[in-house]
């Protein structure tokens, strides 16, 4: 996760919200992203969504089973919907994100009814850091 919390001030140094997300498996780093959809114009460049891509690329296959994707904000439901089709194992995230998060806050989308595969999700690991990055983003934004 502190790996996942550089990304983030990566981004934020790019006046993107900061967000940082690192995909490893075998406790091989696969790929690593973060947030850049300002950057980009690209609405999907979310951090979860830039790692997986990474990773995918790495080992020629945009199935990741095995893997763990490590993530300081909560993930959307877009986010979420790729780390299923991917087929990533497990989740870690740090902040909840209680307007967008679709693991625990808005919704639980790896418990939906129908999915051909479950994703394990953990979340509150550093959450103090990375809600704190993350107000202090805004609050510097405000003023």
């Amino acid at each position: 996760m502190e790996h996942a919390l550089g990304l983030a001030e990566r981004a934020a140094g790019q006046d993107e919200v900061p967000v940082g997300a690192i995909v490893v498996r075998d406790d091989e780093l696969l790929g690593e992203g973060w947030n850049r959809p300002i950057s980009t114009n690209d609405p999907t460049a979310h951090a979860e969504i830039v790692a997986l891509r990474a990773a995918a690329q790495s080992l020629g296959n945009y199935r990741l089973p095995g893997a763990t994707l490590y993530v300081t904000l909560e993930p959307c439901l877009m986010c979420a919907g790729a780390m299923i089709h991917a087929r990533i194992e497990r989740l870690v995230f740090g902040a909840s994100d209680p307007k967008r998060g679709a693991i625990n806050s808005t919704g639980q989308v790896f418990e939906s009814q129908g999915l051909n595969h479950r994703v394990q999700a953990e979340g509150g690991i550093m959450s103090e850091q990375c809600s704190r990055r993350l107000q202090a983003f805004f609050e510097e934004r405000r003023s």
